[in-house]
């Protein structure tokens, strides 16, 4: 695996700035996804099924590194940057996670992907809900890991109890018109270093080049005004997904991880609601970060999962 601070610049990168990390194995690619220019990095079995991967915030599809190698023995792995996240585009969009939805699904087309397994976390499984939603015929399976998306799993009020209020303030937070950006500009590493701290079981879990990376995804070419606004869009976000379930409930299996000690202690029986064969597990010892704090725990239930019909 390459030093991320030194790795080259590449052709096509829209990010070119930023140091892009390499993982052995898997090989990076840019895509014109509906007019929007998004990194993918992919490798594993061309033949095998395809499994892709969303991150959320303030991660790139890098939280994904320890889980990729242990899926690729048997599938095609395909991890995604969202639009305005890590080496992909960052343009001047609504990021609804519809309208998001409709690049990332895009991107999969572009790389001649027909049907394909969606797995995301935070932000991404807000994208990946709203993706299912659209394009589910298209899709094998889902699986939603630890997030509270809007208009589904999201509450409508923050709480304000100190012992659960620390895990939910920022959604408040980003929607305050540019007050976030006058406090955080210049002062990314402190605030997604903050995340990556408090939000885990094992505060050692991130090193102090990963929480680098991060922070300077965030602080890139319009990364921070990306990121608030997936949060400010949100209410778009609930809005086209009550839309869309009063027209269809979820038909593909989804399976909900949750973990000890996360945001959303059983995101299953969150999304049963809306979904006609929801199943469920809990990690142990993680908190949100489950993709780096448990990721061969994660591997195991997600091959369970993307096998159970074989």
């Amino acid at each position: 695996m390459n030093d991320p601070a030194s790795a080259p610049r590449v052709s096509g990168n829209p990010v070119r700035d930023l140091p892009l990390p390499d993982l052995a194995g898997f090989t990076h690619r840019w895509v014109d996804a509906g007019g929007v220019r998004v990194h993918v990095v992919q490798g594993g079995q061309p033949d095998g099924p395809a499994v892709v991967l969303l991150a959320g915030f303030p991660q790139t599809w890098w939280a994904w590194r320890k889980v990729m190698p242990n899926l690729a023995d048997r599938f095609h792995v395909i991890a995604i940057d969202l639009p305005g996240q890590g080496h992909s585009e960052r343009p001047d969009i609504s990021y609804d996670t519809h309208t998001v939805a409709a690049h990332v699904h895009a991107a999969v087309k572009a790389l001649g992907v027909p049907a394909y397994w969606l797995v995301a976390h935070d932000i991404g499984a807000w994208v990946a809900f709203s993706l299912a939603l659209t394009y589910q015929d298209q899709l094998r399976g889902l699986a939603l890991l630890d997030a509270g998306i809007p208009g589904i799993t999201l509450p409508d009020a923050i709480p304000t109890d100190p012992e659960r209020a620390w895990k939910t303030w920022h959604f408040a937070f980003h929607l305050v018109p540019d007050l976030p950006e006058t406090l955080l500009a210049g002062r990314e590493r402190e605030y997604v270093g903050w995340f990556l701290k408090v939000k885990t079981l094992a505060p050692d879990t991130f090193d102090d080049a990963d929480i680098e990376q991060y922070a300077a995804s965030v602080a890139a070419d319009g990364g921070l005004r990306a990121s608030l606004a997936y949060y400010r869009d949100a209410p778009e976000s609930a809005r086209k997904n009550h839309e869309a379930l009063a027209q269809q409930r979820l038909s593909v299996p989804v399976l909900g991880i949750s973990s000890s000690h996360g945001s959303i202690p059983d995101m299953a029986a969150s999304i049963r609601p809306w979904a006609d064969h929801a199943t469920g597990i809990v990690v142990p010892d993680a908190g949100h970060f489950i993709p780096d704090e448990q990721p061969d725990a994660v591997a195991a239930a997600l091959t369970g999962f993307l096998t159970e019909d074989d």
